[in-house]
């Protein structure tokens, strides 16, 4: 009996320690995951694919919070420079990620995830009669570009100047807008006969309000993507496994929105 009473106390003491173990303070039986929240700064072109690989990382790391700022890339590199707290940046320009590295905080573990094409957009039914990228030179043509420093914009000056009709299409362009979703929002509303965007930007939100126009291969312009963890996260881990989610199962999400892979 004596041996049966010591063997029910050490039994009982055994599930105890379990049970201690276990308890996650919330009178619950199984621990509680981690509570974590990420602050990615993303080029405004990656607002549609970083919201949904946003959404996936989330579901694949419960607990875990992304919080996206997206805007142009000359924007979030001067806000991250001016301290703003910001865990991963992803920039449509590597001018905009060198200012980080070499002027700001700086980055670690930097590569670049994607690349994009320029097109030409016009509201639907193309009332300006837009066929190529010359014909933004011609006269009355009511041109709107990103401005300059904002990487599509400078990308889109390149292209024109490439096809020799960067000084005529100057003076056409009637407004130039802080990023590539306001140069949109201009040609859906109508205020613009044409502007140069990226092919990404031609989302199903907007498909039906205006057509695209191809720019070609010998004056396009290819927009490199770099991505990196900003030095001094305060979840440097976390911050690159969201990194390597993007070079990893982020790249189909991004090949479905239109980007080009980075090789």
């Amino acid at each position: 009996m004596k041996r049966f009473l010591v063997l029910v106390s050490a039994t009982a003491l055994l599930l105890a320690a379990c049970g201690d173990s276990n308890d996650d303070g919330a009178g619950g039986g199984s621990p509680t995951q981690e509570e974590a929240e990420l602050t990615v700064s993303g080029a405004a072109s990656l607002t549609e694919a970083f919201t949904d690989i946003g959404a996936a990382f989330e579901g694949d790391n419960p607990g875990v919070t992304v919080t996206f700022n997206f805007g142009p890339s000359d924007g979030l590199s001067t806000q991250i420079n001016e301290g703003a707290p910001v865990d991963v940046f992803a920039s449509a320009s590597p001018k905009w990620m060198d200012a980080v590295q070499d002027e700001g905080p700086g980055v670690e573990g930097r590569t670049d995830f994607a690349k994009n094409r320029l097109a030409i957009i016009v509201p639907t039914g193309n009332p300006a009669g837009i066929e190529g990228i010359d014909d933004l030179g011609e006269d009355d043509v009511k041109l709107v570009l990103a401005a300059e420093g904002v990487p599509v914009g400078d990308y889109a000056r390149e292209a024109l100047d490439n096809a020799g009709v960067a000084d005529a299409a100057q003076a056409n362009v009637v407004s130039n807008e802080e990023d590539v979703k306001a140069v949109v929002t201009k040609v859906v509303s109508g205020d613009a006969d044409a502007a140069i965007v990226y092919v990404t930007d031609v989302t199903a939100e907007v498909a039906d309000q205006v057509q695209m126009i191809e720019v070609p291969d010998d004056v396009n312009v290819i927009a490199t993507y770099p991505i990196a963890v900003v030095t001094g996260s305060q979840e440097a881990d976390l911050a690159q496994r969201f990194v390597d989610y993007i070079l990893g199962e982020g790249q189909q999400t991004l090949a479905d929105h239109g980007f080009l892979p980075a090789t």
